[in-house]
């Protein structure tokens, strides 16, 4: 079984910073691909940041430059380091990992919320 269990939302005021830190339960290098949903209340799910094919990594454009996207082998986690939040950030955010063995796989967390709010 794969799980995925993310940590570290909650409220912060404009401007403020949060760290979300997901955890797989196997080993993050058996995945093609690692990263970060969002979704907000009637707006569609979209990729904030994500580990591709041969270690690249890929950003929403709005967030370019506030947050960044990493992983650990030891701990098998990756984070996303998120700075100069607004309140267009608020959302629940969702661990992904992808891979293929016959067919492809895909594998979510259960969303963690970020509430961007003065």
């Amino acid at each position: 079984q794969v799980q995925l269990v993310e940590s570290g939302g909650g409220l912060v005021q404009p401007g403020g910073s949060l760290r979300l830190s997901c955890a797989l339960s196997q080993n993050i290098y058996t995945f093609e691909s690692t990263g970060w949903y969002r979704q907000a209340p009637g707006k569609q799910r979209e990729l904030v940041a994500a580990f591709t094919s041969f270690g690249s990594t890929d950003y929403l454009d709005s967030v370019k430059g506030r947050f960044t996207i990493s992983r650990d082998s030891a701990k098998n986690t990756v984070d996303l380091q998120m700075n100069n939040l607004q309140p267009e950030d608020t959302a629940i955010y969702y661990c992904n990992a992808q891979r293929t063995i016959a067919r492809r796989y895909e594998y979510w967390g259960q969303g963690t919320q970020v509430t961007v709010s003065s």
